[in-house]
């Protein structure tokens, strides 16, 4: 699993209209963290990164690796035909 970027995680977030705090809740972290690494202020360690996306994509997105295309993050296609 790659890392996040900020963009990625602040694209996420506004495509499932989901709220920093409840993201903060979802992935165990705090929320001044999470905001933060929104921002680019800092970066966390792995882990929070790691608990962060899995939070994100549980709740329905997937992200895009960069492949010279710049990195990215889409709504999860419904299973349900």
């Amino acid at each position: 699993m790659s890392a996040i970027i900020p963009e990625q995680c602040l694209g996420a977030r506004a495509m499932l209209r989901l709220k920093r705090d409840d993201l903060a809740k979802a992935a165990q972290v705090a929320v001044a963290t999470l905001a933060d690494f929104e921002a680019g202020r800092r970066t966390p360690h792995p882990r929070t990164i790691e608990a962060i996306r899995t939070a994100l994509e549980t709740a329905g997105v997937e992200f895009i690796a960069e492949n010279g295309g710049g990195a990215g993050v889409r709504l999860r296609r419904s299973t349900d035909a």
